[in-house]
């Protein structure tokens, strides 16, 4: 009983599916606009003061204060479409409709269909014994087609308006950065290469200033070389997964009716992807000339996935001592691992073979055998500073499809946006590297050169606001209590900051290599 109000308080839903289509509870909303919600509540609650709160607002015989209203009963119809008149046997469903109701049964052979509700005053605490009821009904109809049998969900969904807006949104954000790189770019870049190239005389040699100073230590490798290769292995590798997952899911072939396949597919491209992680993670250990390859091609096959998969076991444990119906099964875990073990790793051995066996890329300028003295740095040019500014600008872009992705893991919310996802991900592409390029120029220009780690943490500081959003969701928008599910939220968000970390900071360091490749090719250094 008291589980039941719990629920019942906080507007628990029941979610069933029929034949992978959601039972849907459509209803009118305040503007006449039709709700299809993909699920139903337990019942719902009249306060104190009389107000009706969720789902009560729907009958104006829920009006006892400090009522609870058990909805045990359902109108279920179903909707097919038939075969006959088309030369294929059988009938196919297309749509599941229920509607909530409450009745007060007297018994199992005494039912009361249409009488009074249900009700539980607040103060019972006794045992009660509940009956349940439902009815179904058939419906044949012809004009609905098999394939597009989840329209009618995904047309009620009314948050068409907002992702325009976000993109719009984001959209702005991507103009001013083009903006202001094309700026450095075409104006002061192209004036201090040409002043640079211009300059013969020794006199004027000595007044050399900016990101010409430091050509002979803009290449020299960084502090922990192997750490930083291993993570951009990993991020290419994550950058190739996300960016077919979200191509595939964009041509429709990952639809929300095909439960799992979208997780199913990401896993198995991210398995398969180990050839460029492994490619990537050398060759550029190589170039930092790094000598133990094998801790390398070790680290880049094992670092990551088992930090990631650490935590998903950790969460897995919860929710088997939670008995939970979310729980993987032993098998499963099982047959993940023998995926990375005997796929995965093979494969980064490979790319990680080829990688090793290339030439490290070479640099435009040479590296002076003595490092450079870096002068005294103002509060804005210190690595801190501009790391935390780096990563507002790709968030901006992100967060209003943040909520939308939240709501779709958190609070069962149908996810099918992809084509805007797929936008969002491309701006969020040309934001990092922008972003990063333009701090990256100003850090040059105070004769800064440790340009490496930064360049990488500038764009992957976005992960730590999507980390400080997920908890300000947390407080604001879920209704969460039990130290298990608090672990489990976080313990799932850590994953996602993790791959985003990684991600993120990859664009912006390889849109930064290049970047400081090209300005320092077209120099004239003696």
């Amino acid at each position: 009983m008291a589980f039941l109000k719990k629920g019942m308080q906080l507007n628990y839903q029941h979610h069933w599916i029929i034949d992978n289509m959601p039972v849907t509870w459509c209803y009118e909303m305040e503007d006449g606009h039709q709700y299809c919600n993909p699920g139903f509540p337990i019942g719902c609650f009249v306060t104190q003061d009389g107000r009706a709160k969720d789902a009560c607002v729907i009958n104006s015989e829920f009006n006892k204060k400090n009522t609870f209203y058990l909805f045990n009963h359902v109108d279920i119809t179903i909707t097919y479409h038939s075969g006959a008149g088309e030369n294929w046997p059988g009938a196919r469903l297309v749509a599941a409709k229920l509607v909530p109701k409450s009745y007060k049964h007297f018994a199992k052979d005494h039912l009361n269909c249409g009488g009074s509700p249900m009700e539980i005053p607040g103060s019972f605490s006794n045992k009660m014994d509940l009956i349940y009821t439902y009815s179904v009904k058939f419906e044949k109809n012809n004009k609905i087609k098999w394939a597009s049998r989840w329209d009618y969900i995904l047309e009620s969904m009314p948050h068409t308006n907002i992702q325009w807006f976000s993109i719009m949104n984001s959209l702005v954000i991507v103009l001013f950065l083009s903006g202001m790189v094309a700026m450095i770019m075409l104006r002061t870049l192209h004036k201090d290469i040409a002043r640079y190239n211009q300059i013969d005389s020794s006199e004027d040699a000595q007044e050399e200033f900016g990101w010409k100073l430091v050509h002979g230590d803009i290449f020299r490798p960084p502090k922990k070389g192997m750490l930083l290769s291993v993570f951009l292995g990993q991020g290419t590798q994550i950058f190739i997964m996300t960016f077919i997952t979200l191509f595939l899911a964009c041509l429709g072939f990952l639809s929300p009716a095909n439960r799992g396949a979208l997780m199913t597919c990401a896993v198995v491209l991210w398995v398969l992807l180990g050839t460029p992680a492994g490619y990537v993670s050398a060759r550029m250990y190589k170039t930092f000339g790094g000598e133990k390859w094998k801790t390398n091609v070790l680290l880049t096959a094992l670092l990551c996935p088992g930090i990631i998969f650490m935590d998903f076991f950790v969460m897995n444990l919860i929710l088997w001592k939670e008995k939970s119906s979310a729980a993987i099964p032993f098998g499963t875990l099982v047959a993940i691992l023998s995926m990375w073990f005997g796929i995965s790793v093979p494969l980064t051995f490979i790319g990680a073979y080829f990688g090793f066996k290339q030439r490290p890329i070479e640099h435009p300028v040479r590296t002076n055998q003595i490092p450079r003295q870096i002068p005294e740095q103002s509060f804005f040019t210190k690595p801190l500073p501009g790391i935390i500014m780096g990563g507002i600008l790709p968030f901006g872009c992100i967060f209003i499809q943040l909520f939308f992705i939240l709501n779709s893991i958190w609070s069962h919310q149908m996810y099918y946006m992809f084509g805007f996802l797929f936008l969002v991900f491309i701006i969020l592409l040309i934001t990092c590297s922008e972003a990063t390029i333009l701090l990256c120029y100003f850090h040059l220009c105070a004769e800064d050169y440790h340009w490496w780690w930064r360049s990488f943490l500038t764009s992957s500081f976005t992960a730590v606001y999507l980390f400080i959003y997920a908890v300000h969701y947390f407080v604001s928008k879920l209704l969460i209590t039990g130290t298990a599910s608090t672990i489990l939220y976080f313990g799932y968000t850590m994953i996602m900051v993790l791959i985003f970390f990684l991600f993120t900071g990859t664009i912006g360091f390889f849109a930064c290599y290049w970047f400081v490749n090209r300005i320092y090719s077209v120099l004239k250094v003696d």
